[in-house]
């Protein structure tokens, strides 16, 4: 169980429920599947899956939660096909044509009677809470997948003082300084792809994958005003990961010397396993997020 993406927030203030606390708390938005007229349902799930029932998962202070969304799929384009043909229908029987009023009643209709066949898929989304250190990480591409399950946790909690990570350094201004000057802090390495973007309103934006950032022409469109908005870079050769102008972490990989770790320990079941990858997950990121505030100018808490 490796997150892939990381949107952390700051915790202001300290987190203090113990995991039996905080599993009580979440029971009561725990998730159910879309009823029959339902489009989309939402809540907590087990993070370990079918094979138990805990709501949160700890594991050396840290504690995993999972938001599970079930969402009906009714595609627009067989929902509108139903709709002109029974307005036709009704149009012919009735010879005249139908008011605005009189077809959203009838879209509606259509939707109330397809709903309980159409079928249903899910998702889900992980974050786990750093007590200790104040962070709330989620493993999320989108800011929304994040800001949902920031907002039912808020729900679940009553309240939740967290905010996005912030820098007192610009990131964009200083992943543009370790490109321009071709030299980037000892130990983050700069890999083969990145974003550049014109400062300007509605500026160009220049996107380079597996190209060499080290080439004359990428040194150009920085000379001309552009800014690195996104970068492909590796840490201490333990994890490599795509950073933005917003902090947020995409394509996040744990290289071999992480790795090797998980193999070294022998488990006998899936919940071991996931024991073990979170555990050495969660003590790595604990290293890295700080190291990652270092590099962009230490955490901004104003």
């Amino acid at each position: 169980m490796w997150f892939k993406n990381l949107s952390i927030f700051h915790l202001s203030e300290a987190f203090t429920l113990s995991p039996a606390e905080l599993e009580q708390q979440l029971e009561s938005l725990a998730f159910r599947p879309c009823g029959p007229h339902q489009e989309l349902t939402f809540g907590w799930t087990s993070p370990l899956g079918k094979s138990s029932q805990q709501l949160v998962h700890a594991t050396n202070g840290f504690m995993m939660l999972c938001l599970k969304k079930e969402e009906r799929l009714l595609p627009t384009t067989v929902v509108n096909e139903v709709v002109q043909e029974k307005i036709l229908e009704k149009e012919q029987q009735q010879a005249r044509k139908l008011s605005k009023k009189e077809r959203a009643e009838i879209k509606d209709e259509i939707i109330f009677d397809l709903l309980p066949k159409a079928f249903t898929f899910s998702r889900k989304v992980y974050a786990y809470i750093d007590p200790k250190d104040g962070w709330l990480i989620v493993d999320a591409a989108s800011a929304k997948n994040a800001e949902d399950l920031l907002s039912l946790l808020r729900k679940s909690l009553t309240s939740l003082p967290a905010i996005p990570l912030n820098t007192l350094g610009k990131p964009a201004t200083i992943m543009t300084e370790w490109l321009l000057n071709s030299k980037a802090p000892d130990d983050i390495s700069i890999e083969d792809e990145c974003e550049l973007r014109s400062p300007e309103e509605q500026g160009g934006i220049i996107r380079c994958k597996r190209h060499d950032l080290a080439l004359p022409e990428i040194k150009n469109h920085l000379d001309i005003g552009k800014e690195v908005i996104k970068l492909a870079v590796s840490w201490a050769d333990r994890i490599s990961f795509i950073v933005d102008e917003n902090l947020s972490i995409k394509r996040l990989r744990f290289l071999d010397l992480i790795q090797d770790k998980v193999m070294d320990i022998e488990t006998n079941d899936e919940a071991a396993q996931f024991d073990v990858d979170f555990s050495i997950m969660s003590a790595e990121l604990a290293n890295f997020i700080p190291r990652l505030l270092e590099l962009f100018g230490g955490e901004n808490k104003a």
